[in-house]
């Protein structure tokens, strides 16, 4: 259900981190989740976050976009507001930045026009095509291959678990052009008509989400659809994550801030034993510990958005601990909020349940749990 008013810990939005540009942005997604009515058909939301202009936060102001290069605060805003009204709203605006995001940052001027105004409009899908059956969080195992051929590159393989297989009007796709392990990674644009390049299936999750495996079969690209030179893909790759890790962050607030207005009212209206449910310092504690939580996430997310805003060259620390923190702790929201619900909780349906489900794969993607506490820890030690 689109929320009607700002979330009750909207107070977020007045922390230093903002100025009033942030707090018209938040306004202006918050009025676009307000109008919307629900939609699990992930193919509609592109268009309608593009009619509404909020795209134009995916991109850069010379494609049509709001900031002259990506501002991060802006895309964990729209990610947390909408995440907290539509959990594919969400995934759609964040793919559309995600999936152009090594065009946007790695981009020559002739790709960037050719695909981020588009982009920037919601009339182009875009996709990120990183991962694959044995070559998820350890990318420098990819098998796909890219073998130049005159003014062309053959690209033959297979990825998985790709956001927006068989929506998406182009793909990002990084596959081995040397066998020199990280560095033998390079990035390619595909576009979906491309000869050769099908989607081969598609994925059901537990949670709304399209998900596809993709074949390339002797697909040959121009040798102009590379970004960046060759063996770049790798650090394409990880500096396009180190700007979006954070947002997934957000994401997870939206849909906990979400769980626990929904808890708070609950336990606000139960009443049992002759008492409301909110009496009981049982249920206290764990609304102390879900606003407290929440809270720290909010912290750690928007500090590495302020971080990279500011002109850090990376943040890679910041955004692991902004993502593992922020996904962690919504988990443990929203199952506090289906312990609070009790029965109601588990219904399918209800807003505690289908967060649940929501926040469940953001502790997954764009980096495991356990990968970004490895990314955090090598940080530390290596600095020593």
């Amino acid at each position: 259900m689109p929320a009607t008013e700002m979330p009750a810990r909207s107070g977020w939005l007045q922390w230093p981190f903002f100025d009033e540009q942030h707090r018209a942005f938040a306004e202006h997604v918050h009025a676009f989740a307000s109008r919307m009515g629900e939609s699990d058909n992930a193919a509609d939301w592109a268009p309608a976050l593009g009619s509404a202009g909020l795209l134009r936060a995916c991109v850069p102001k010379a494609y049509g976009g709001t900031a002259a290069r990506l501002d991060v605060r802006s895309l964990c805003i729209a990610r947390e507001l909408l995440a907290n009204s539509h959990a594919l709203a969400d995934f759609a605006f964040a793919m559309q930045g995600l999936g152009a995001g090594p065009v946007t940052l790695f981009g020559t001027p002739e790709q960037q026009q050719r695909y981020l105004p588009a982009v920037g409009r919601g009339t182009a899908i875009a996709a990120f095509a990183l991962s694959e059956e044995a070559a998820g969080s350890d990318v420098a195992a990819i098998e796909m291959r890219a073998q130049p051929e005159g003014d062309e590159y053959v690209l033959s393989g297979e990825k998985m678990w790709i956001s927006n297989a068989g929506l998406a009007a182009f793909y990002v796709v990084f596959a081995r052009t040397a066998d020199t392990g990280a560095k033998g990674l390079s990035a390619f644009i595909v576009d979906a008509d491309t000869s050769g390049f099908e989607v081969t299936r598609r994925i059901d999750t537990i949670s709304p989400h399209p998900l596809g495996a993709l074949k390339f079969n002797a697909c040959r690209i121009p040798a102009g659809n590379r970004i960046g030179a060759e063996g770049e893909g790798f650090k394409i790759a990880m500096a396009t994550l180190d700007v979006f890790r954070s947002t997934v962050g957000a994401a997870a607030n939206g849909f906990a801030a979400r769980a626990m207005d929904a808890a708070v009212k609950h336990v606000t209206a139960r009443r049992l034993f002759g008492q409301r449910l909110a009496d009981m310092q049982l249920t206290q504690a764990k609304i102390a510990s879900m606003a407290t939580g929440l809270d720290a996430s909010r912290l750690l997310v928007y500090r590495a958005a302020y971080a990279k805003d500011a002109g850090a060259a990376r943040v890679t620390r910041e955004a692991a601990m902004a993502k593992w923190h922020a996904t962690e702790t919504a988990s443990k929201i929203a199952d506090d909020a289906v312990q609070l619900f009790g029965g109601q909780g588990v219904v399918r349906g209800n807003v505690a349940e289908r967060a649940y489900r929501d926040i469940r794969a953001l502790r997954i993607y764009e980096g495991a749990s356990e990968i970004q506490q490895i990314v955090i820890a090598r940080s530390i030690l290596e600095a020593q």
